[in-house]
Protein backbone atom coordinates (compact mmCIF):
# COMPACT_ATOMS: atom_id res chain seq x y z
CA UNK A 1 0.00 0.00 0.00
CA UNK A 2 1.41 3.13 -0.93
CA UNK A 3 2.24 6.12 1.30
CA UNK A 4 -0.34 9.32 0.70
CA UNK A 5 1.88 12.59 1.03
CA UNK A 6 0.17 16.04 1.12
CA UNK A 7 1.59 19.06 -1.14
CA UNK A 8 2.87 20.60 1.98
CA UNK A 9 5.20 17.38 2.79
CA UNK A 10 6.32 17.60 -0.84
CA UNK A 11 7.08 21.04 -0.68
CA UNK A 12 8.90 20.17 2.23
CA UNK A 13 10.76 17.47 1.18
CA UNK A 14 11.97 20.19 -2.34
CA UNK A 15 12.63 22.45 -0.07
CA UNK A 16 15.25 20.44 1.54
CA UNK A 17 16.93 19.48 -1.83
CA UNK A 18 16.58 22.94 -2.46
CA UNK A 19 18.53 24.67 0.43
CA UNK A 20 20.93 21.72 0.64
CA UNK A 21 21.96 21.91 -2.70
CA UNK A 22 22.72 25.81 -2.45
CA UNK A 23 25.16 25.19 0.27
CA UNK A 24 26.39 22.72 -1.85
CA UNK A 25 26.72 25.27 -4.98
CA UNK A 26 28.40 27.94 -2.65
CA UNK A 27 30.77 26.00 -1.29
CA UNK A 28 31.96 24.29 -5.30
CA UNK A 29 31.75 27.12 -7.71
CA UNK A 30 33.87 29.86 -6.38
CA UNK A 31 36.23 27.63 -4.28
CA UNK A 32 38.82 27.65 -7.23
CA UNK A 33 38.81 31.03 -7.65
CA UNK A 34 38.76 32.11 -3.51
CA UNK A 35 41.94 29.89 -3.18
CA UNK A 36 43.94 31.33 -6.18
CA UNK A 37 43.27 34.99 -5.36
CA UNK A 38 44.96 34.13 -1.88
CA UNK A 39 48.12 32.58 -2.78
CA UNK A 40 47.16 29.03 -3.16
CA UNK A 41 46.52 27.84 -6.87
CA UNK A 42 48.93 24.97 -6.43
CA UNK A 43 46.33 23.22 -4.29
CA UNK A 44 43.51 23.51 -5.75
CA UNK A 45 43.51 19.99 -7.61
CA UNK A 46 43.98 18.40 -4.07
CA UNK A 47 41.57 20.82 -2.61
CA UNK A 48 38.81 19.14 -5.58
CA UNK A 49 40.01 15.74 -5.20
CA UNK A 50 39.04 16.00 -1.61
CA UNK A 51 35.52 15.32 -2.22
CA UNK A 52 36.82 12.28 -4.06
CA UNK A 53 38.35 10.98 -1.00
CA UNK A 54 35.28 11.70 1.41
CA UNK A 55 32.83 10.26 -0.69
CA UNK A 56 35.30 6.63 -0.33
CA UNK A 57 35.04 7.27 3.11
CA UNK A 58 31.65 8.58 4.73
CA UNK A 59 29.21 8.12 2.58
CA UNK A 60 28.71 4.48 3.95
CA UNK A 61 29.59 4.92 7.76
CA UNK A 62 27.37 8.17 8.03
CA UNK A 63 24.81 5.86 6.01
CA UNK A 64 25.12 2.64 7.66
CA UNK A 65 24.14 5.15 11.16
CA UNK A 66 21.28 5.55 9.56
CA UNK A 67 20.11 2.51 8.85
CA UNK A 68 21.15 1.25 12.39
CA UNK A 69 20.95 3.60 15.31
CA UNK A 70 19.96 7.24 14.43
CA UNK A 71 16.76 8.95 12.56
CA UNK A 72 18.60 10.19 8.47
CA UNK A 73 17.31 13.20 9.48
CA UNK A 74 19.19 13.49 12.62
CA UNK A 75 22.30 12.27 11.25
CA UNK A 76 21.46 14.92 7.98
CA UNK A 77 21.09 17.68 11.21
CA UNK A 78 24.42 16.70 12.35
CA UNK A 79 26.12 16.72 9.40
CA UNK A 80 24.69 20.11 8.21
CA UNK A 81 26.46 21.98 11.46
CA UNK A 82 29.56 20.24 11.30
CA UNK A 83 29.83 20.95 7.60
CA UNK A 84 29.00 24.89 8.78
CA UNK A 85 32.00 24.86 10.79
CA UNK A 86 34.24 23.33 9.21
CA UNK A 87 33.28 25.36 6.29
CA UNK A 88 34.13 28.58 8.26
CA UNK A 89 37.33 26.96 9.17
CA UNK A 90 38.35 26.58 5.86
CA UNK A 91 37.51 30.38 5.47
CA UNK A 92 39.10 31.63 8.35
CA UNK A 93 42.24 29.76 7.52
CA UNK A 94 42.48 31.04 4.37
CA UNK A 95 41.90 34.71 5.29
CA UNK A 96 44.40 34.21 8.16
CA UNK A 97 47.20 33.58 5.31
CA UNK A 98 47.54 29.89 7.02
CA UNK A 99 49.85 27.39 5.24
CA UNK A 100 48.81 25.37 2.67
CA UNK A 101 48.75 21.82 4.25
CA UNK A 102 46.24 23.38 6.95
CA UNK A 103 44.24 24.93 4.69
CA UNK A 104 43.70 21.43 2.73
CA UNK A 105 43.38 19.78 6.13
CA UNK A 106 40.30 21.75 6.88
CA UNK A 107 38.92 21.41 3.45
CA UNK A 108 39.50 17.79 3.44
CA UNK A 109 37.21 17.66 7.06
CA UNK A 110 34.74 19.50 5.35
CA UNK A 111 34.22 17.25 2.57
CA UNK A 112 33.99 14.68 5.13
CA UNK A 113 31.36 16.52 6.97
CA UNK A 114 29.83 17.67 3.35
CA UNK A 115 30.13 14.28 1.42
CA UNK A 116 27.19 12.20 3.21
CA UNK A 117 24.45 14.84 3.18
CA UNK A 118 23.50 13.87 -0.47
CA UNK A 119 22.92 10.54 0.08
CA UNK A 120 21.39 11.09 3.40
CA UNK A 121 18.73 13.35 2.27
CA UNK A 122 17.74 11.43 -0.89
CA UNK A 123 17.01 8.86 2.21
CA UNK A 124 14.52 11.30 3.87
CA UNK A 125 13.12 12.08 0.79
CA UNK A 126 12.48 8.63 -0.61
CA UNK A 127 11.36 7.10 2.56
CA UNK A 128 8.68 9.98 2.65
CA UNK A 129 7.28 9.12 -0.79
CA UNK A 130 4.30 7.28 -1.47
CA UNK A 131 5.23 7.02 -5.34
CA UNK A 132 8.93 7.88 -6.40
CA UNK A 133 8.57 7.49 -9.80
CA UNK A 134 6.24 10.49 -10.07
CA UNK A 135 7.39 12.29 -7.14
CA UNK A 136 11.16 12.03 -6.91
CA UNK A 137 12.28 13.73 -10.23
CA UNK A 138 10.36 17.31 -9.47
CA UNK A 139 11.59 17.15 -5.86
CA UNK A 140 15.59 16.40 -7.13
CA UNK A 141 14.83 19.42 -9.65
CA UNK A 142 14.58 21.72 -6.78
CA UNK A 143 18.40 20.68 -5.75
CA UNK A 144 19.53 21.82 -9.20
CA UNK A 145 17.65 25.06 -8.86
CA UNK A 146 19.20 25.73 -5.45
CA UNK A 147 22.54 25.33 -6.38
CA UNK A 148 21.93 27.74 -9.25
CA UNK A 149 21.04 30.45 -6.88
CA UNK A 150 23.59 29.89 -4.68
CA UNK A 151 25.89 30.44 -7.66
CA UNK A 152 23.87 33.51 -8.19
CA UNK A 153 24.13 34.33 -4.87
CA UNK A 154 27.67 34.46 -4.65
CA UNK A 155 27.87 36.61 -7.56
CA UNK A 156 25.66 38.76 -6.00
CA UNK A 157 27.13 39.89 -3.28
CA UNK A 158 30.36 39.78 -5.08
CA UNK A 159 31.89 37.12 -2.99
CA UNK A 160 33.37 34.86 -5.95
CA UNK A 161 36.76 35.87 -5.44
CA UNK A 162 36.50 36.58 -1.19
CA UNK A 163 35.74 34.05 1.99
CA UNK A 164 32.83 35.65 2.20
CA UNK A 165 31.82 32.72 -0.08
CA UNK A 166 32.65 30.52 2.39
CA UNK A 167 30.70 32.55 5.35
CA UNK A 168 27.71 32.50 3.06
CA UNK A 169 27.89 28.40 2.19
CA UNK A 170 28.56 28.05 6.31
CA UNK A 171 25.12 30.20 6.80
CA UNK A 172 23.46 28.10 4.34
CA UNK A 173 24.44 24.91 5.68
CA UNK A 174 23.15 26.14 9.72
CA UNK A 175 19.84 27.14 7.74
CA UNK A 176 20.11 23.67 6.13
CA UNK A 177 20.39 21.99 9.91
CA UNK A 178 17.73 24.47 11.06
CA UNK A 179 15.28 23.29 8.53
CA UNK A 180 15.60 19.29 9.50
CA UNK A 181 13.32 20.15 12.11
CA UNK A 182 10.33 20.88 9.94
CA UNK A 183 10.93 17.78 8.11
CA UNK A 184 8.78 14.49 8.89
CA UNK A 185 10.35 11.71 11.28
CA UNK A 186 11.89 9.31 9.92
CA UNK A 187 12.81 6.33 11.77
CA UNK A 188 15.26 3.50 11.41
CA UNK A 189 14.82 0.51 10.80
CA UNK A 190 14.22 -2.11 14.11
CA UNK A 191 17.16 -4.45 13.75
CA UNK A 192 16.94 -7.65 16.65
CA UNK A 193 20.62 -8.15 15.80
CA UNK A 194 23.62 -7.46 16.96
CA UNK A 195 25.44 -4.66 14.72
CA UNK A 196 29.02 -5.65 13.70
CA UNK A 197 31.94 -3.40 13.02
CA UNK A 198 31.60 -4.37 9.37
CA UNK A 199 27.87 -2.93 9.70
CA UNK A 200 29.02 0.24 11.76
CA UNK A 201 31.57 1.29 8.91
CA UNK A 202 28.82 0.32 6.15
CA UNK A 203 31.30 -2.24 4.51
CA UNK A 204 28.18 -4.83 4.32
CA UNK A 205 26.77 -2.66 1.82
CA UNK A 206 29.13 -4.41 -0.70
CA UNK A 207 26.98 -7.45 -0.54
CA UNK A 208 24.96 -5.69 -2.91
CA UNK A 209 27.15 -6.63 -5.65
CA UNK A 210 26.26 -10.25 -5.32
CA UNK A 211 23.20 -9.47 -6.77
CA UNK A 212 23.66 -9.49 -10.77
CA UNK A 213 21.37 -6.29 -11.85
CA UNK A 214 22.94 -4.29 -8.72
CA UNK A 215 26.23 -5.65 -9.74
CA UNK A 216 25.63 -4.10 -13.62
CA UNK A 217 24.12 -0.53 -12.09
CA UNK A 218 26.79 0.16 -9.78
CA UNK A 219 29.41 -0.49 -12.38
CA UNK A 220 27.79 1.51 -15.21
CA UNK A 221 27.74 4.24 -12.53
CA UNK A 222 31.16 4.34 -11.99
CA UNK A 223 32.09 3.55 -16.03
CA UNK A 224 29.24 6.58 -17.19
CA UNK A 225 30.86 8.78 -14.59
CA UNK A 226 34.42 9.19 -15.92
CA UNK A 227 33.48 10.71 -19.23
CA UNK A 228 30.87 12.93 -17.28
CA UNK A 229 33.61 14.22 -15.50
CA UNK A 230 35.23 15.97 -18.03
CA UNK A 231 32.20 18.37 -18.41
CA UNK A 232 33.06 21.17 -15.34
CA UNK A 233 36.94 20.97 -16.13
CA UNK A 234 36.73 21.07 -19.60
CA UNK A 235 33.69 22.78 -21.34
CA UNK A 236 34.79 26.00 -19.82
CA UNK A 237 37.93 25.70 -21.85
CA UNK A 238 36.13 24.85 -24.55
CA UNK A 239 33.68 27.52 -24.50
CA UNK A 240 37.03 29.92 -24.00
CA UNK A 241 38.57 28.49 -27.23
CA UNK A 242 35.43 29.11 -29.35
CA UNK A 243 35.29 33.04 -28.51
CA UNK A 244 32.27 32.65 -25.72
CA UNK A 245 32.25 35.33 -22.82
CA UNK A 246 30.35 34.95 -19.58
CA UNK A 247 31.34 30.81 -19.62
CA UNK A 248 29.90 30.48 -15.87
CA UNK A 249 26.18 31.53 -17.06
CA UNK A 250 26.35 29.27 -20.41
CA UNK A 251 27.63 26.51 -18.23
CA UNK A 252 24.52 26.37 -17.05
CA UNK A 253 22.56 25.53 -19.85
CA UNK A 254 23.19 21.92 -19.11
CA UNK A 255 21.31 22.47 -15.43
CA UNK A 256 18.49 23.86 -17.08
CA UNK A 257 18.47 21.07 -19.46
CA UNK A 258 18.98 18.83 -16.31
CA UNK A 259 15.53 20.46 -14.31
CA UNK A 260 13.43 19.47 -17.60
CA UNK A 261 14.79 16.26 -17.39
CA UNK A 262 13.97 15.79 -13.65
CA UNK A 263 10.57 16.74 -14.17
CA UNK A 264 10.30 14.54 -17.32
CA UNK A 265 11.24 11.59 -15.57
CA UNK A 266 7.94 11.53 -13.23
CA UNK A 267 6.71 10.33 -16.43
CA UNK A 268 8.99 8.40 -17.56
CA UNK A 269 9.52 6.32 -15.15
CA UNK A 270 5.53 5.81 -15.06
CA UNK A 271 5.57 4.97 -18.64
CA UNK A 272 9.07 3.18 -19.49
CA UNK A 273 10.91 0.49 -17.45
CA UNK A 274 13.86 1.53 -15.08
CA UNK A 275 16.06 -0.57 -17.99
CA UNK A 276 15.13 1.54 -20.95
CA UNK A 277 15.46 5.05 -19.35
CA UNK A 278 18.95 4.06 -18.38
CA UNK A 279 19.81 2.86 -21.67
CA UNK A 280 18.39 6.36 -23.04
CA UNK A 281 20.62 7.82 -21.01
CA UNK A 282 23.59 5.96 -21.81
CA UNK A 283 22.78 6.43 -25.71
CA UNK A 284 21.81 9.75 -25.68
CA UNK A 285 26.14 10.50 -23.97
CA UNK A 286 26.92 9.87 -27.45
CA UNK A 287 25.59 12.12 -29.52
CA UNK A 288 26.29 15.02 -26.37
CA UNK A 289 30.22 14.02 -26.99
CA UNK A 290 29.85 14.00 -30.92
CA UNK A 291 28.23 17.23 -30.53
CA UNK A 292 30.99 18.67 -28.93
CA UNK A 293 33.58 17.08 -30.94
CA UNK A 294 32.60 19.52 -34.39
CA UNK A 295 34.56 22.10 -32.48
CA UNK A 296 31.58 24.44 -33.08
CA UNK A 297 29.90 27.16 -30.81
CA UNK A 298 26.46 25.04 -31.57
CA UNK A 299 27.49 21.65 -31.69
CA UNK A 300 29.04 22.54 -28.60
CA UNK A 301 26.17 24.36 -26.74
CA UNK A 302 24.32 21.16 -27.61
CA UNK A 303 26.21 19.03 -25.87
CA UNK A 304 26.44 20.95 -23.09
CA UNK A 305 22.61 21.10 -23.19
CA UNK A 306 22.68 17.02 -23.62
CA UNK A 307 24.60 16.89 -20.89
CA UNK A 308 22.15 17.75 -18.05
CA UNK A 309 19.69 15.43 -19.60
CA UNK A 310 22.29 12.59 -19.52
CA UNK A 311 23.41 13.38 -15.69
CA UNK A 312 19.29 13.35 -14.66
CA UNK A 313 18.06 10.32 -16.25
CA UNK A 314 20.70 7.76 -15.22
CA UNK A 315 21.94 9.08 -11.93
CA UNK A 316 18.58 9.89 -10.25
CA UNK A 317 17.04 7.20 -12.02
CA UNK A 318 19.88 5.00 -10.19
CA UNK A 319 18.75 5.89 -6.94
CA UNK A 320 15.02 5.37 -7.59
CA UNK A 321 16.06 2.23 -8.68
CA UNK A 322 17.74 1.60 -5.18
CA UNK A 323 15.01 2.57 -3.53
CA UNK A 324 12.61 -0.08 -5.29
CA UNK A 325 14.84 -3.24 -5.58
CA UNK A 326 17.07 -2.55 -1.77
CA UNK A 327 14.93 -3.47 1.13
CA UNK A 328 14.42 -0.42 3.42
CA UNK A 329 16.23 -1.64 6.02
CA UNK A 330 18.92 -0.93 3.71
CA UNK A 331 18.48 2.20 1.99
CA UNK A 332 20.78 4.23 3.79
CA UNK A 333 23.83 1.92 2.91
CA UNK A 334 22.12 1.44 -0.96
CA UNK A 335 22.30 5.23 -1.68
CA UNK A 336 25.83 5.92 0.18
CA UNK A 337 26.84 3.25 -1.92
CA UNK A 338 25.74 4.92 -5.31
CA UNK A 339 27.15 7.93 -3.85
CA UNK A 340 30.68 6.42 -3.52
CA UNK A 341 30.63 4.39 -7.22
CA UNK A 342 29.82 7.87 -8.59
CA UNK A 343 31.23 10.76 -6.59
CA UNK A 344 34.00 8.88 -5.22
CA UNK A 345 35.17 6.01 -7.44
CA UNK A 346 33.43 7.17 -10.75
CA UNK A 347 34.95 10.76 -10.39
CA UNK A 348 38.13 10.31 -9.35
CA UNK A 349 38.74 8.16 -12.49
CA UNK A 350 37.11 10.23 -14.20
CA UNK A 351 38.97 13.55 -13.26
CA UNK A 352 42.32 11.94 -13.34
CA UNK A 353 41.75 9.63 -16.49
CA UNK A 354 40.13 12.97 -18.57
CA UNK A 355 43.18 14.76 -16.96
CA UNK A 356 45.55 12.45 -18.75
CA UNK A 357 43.79 12.75 -22.06
CA UNK A 358 43.55 16.02 -22.44
CA UNK A 359 47.07 16.76 -22.26
CA UNK A 360 47.33 13.95 -24.60
CA UNK A 361 45.44 15.68 -26.69
CA UNK A 362 47.20 18.57 -26.87
CA UNK A 363 49.19 18.64 -29.78
CA UNK A 364 51.55 21.24 -31.81
CA UNK A 365 49.17 23.24 -32.95
CA UNK A 366 47.10 23.61 -29.80
CA UNK A 367 44.27 21.44 -28.67
CA UNK A 368 42.62 18.70 -31.02
CA UNK A 369 38.99 19.32 -29.61
CA UNK A 370 37.62 16.78 -31.80
CA UNK A 371 39.71 13.78 -30.78
CA UNK A 372 39.15 14.69 -26.82
CA UNK A 373 35.22 14.45 -27.36
CA UNK A 374 34.94 11.86 -29.85
CA UNK A 375 36.74 9.41 -27.74
CA UNK A 376 35.04 9.92 -24.60
CA UNK A 377 31.79 9.48 -27.01
CA UNK A 378 33.33 6.01 -28.00
CA UNK A 379 33.87 5.30 -24.29
CA UNK A 380 30.15 6.10 -23.45
CA UNK A 381 28.86 3.92 -26.17
CA UNK A 382 30.91 0.74 -24.83
CA UNK A 383 29.48 1.64 -21.72
CA UNK A 384 25.98 1.67 -22.85
CA UNK A 385 26.48 -1.76 -24.97
CA UNK A 386 27.99 -3.41 -21.55
CA UNK A 387 25.04 -2.57 -19.64
CA UNK A 388 22.08 -3.52 -22.68
CA UNK A 389 24.06 -7.04 -22.47
CA UNK A 390 24.28 -7.23 -19.41
CA UNK A 391 21.27 -5.88 -17.11
CA UNK A 392 18.81 -8.05 -17.14
CA UNK A 393 16.17 -6.74 -15.01
CA UNK A 394 13.05 -7.96 -12.81
CA UNK A 395 9.89 -8.34 -15.76
CA UNK A 396 6.40 -8.97 -14.53
CA UNK A 397 6.90 -13.09 -14.89
CA UNK A 398 8.42 -13.73 -12.31
CA UNK A 399 11.37 -13.14 -9.89
CA UNK A 400 14.67 -12.47 -11.47
CA UNK A 401 16.80 -14.12 -9.41
CA UNK A 402 17.31 -17.48 -8.37
CA UNK A 403 19.50 -16.07 -5.45
CA UNK A 404 17.39 -12.87 -4.67
CA UNK A 405 15.41 -14.10 -1.39
CA UNK A 406 19.37 -14.09 0.35
CA UNK A 407 20.18 -10.42 -0.56
CA UNK A 408 18.72 -7.38 0.62
CA UNK A 409 16.59 -7.18 -2.22
CA UNK A 410 12.49 -6.36 -3.18
CA UNK A 411 11.36 -7.26 -6.82
CA UNK A 412 9.32 -4.86 -8.89
CA UNK A 413 9.41 -4.14 -12.70
CA UNK A 414 12.52 -2.64 -13.72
Amino acid sequence: MQKKISSAQYGELAGLFGLQFLALGIWMVPLSAVLASHGLASITPYAFATSAIATLISPLIFGAMADHHVSPVKVLRWLSVASAVAMLAVGWSIQSRWPAPIVLLWIQIYALCAAPAPSISTTVVLSCLGHSRKQFGPIRASGTFGWMVGCWLVSIMQADFSVKAQCIGAAGWLVVAAYTFLLPSVAPPASVNRVTWKQRFGWDALVLFKNPDHRVVLMATVLFSIPMAAFYPYSPRHLQHLGFEHVSAWMTFGQIMEITGLFALSGLLVEWRLKWIFLFALGVSVPRFLLCATDSKAGLLGGILLHGLCYALFFVTGQIYLDERVDPSWRGRAQALMSLMNNGIGNLAGYLGTGWWFNACLGPQGMRWSLFWGVLAAFSAVVAIYFLGSYRGVGTGGRAHAHADTLPTQETAS
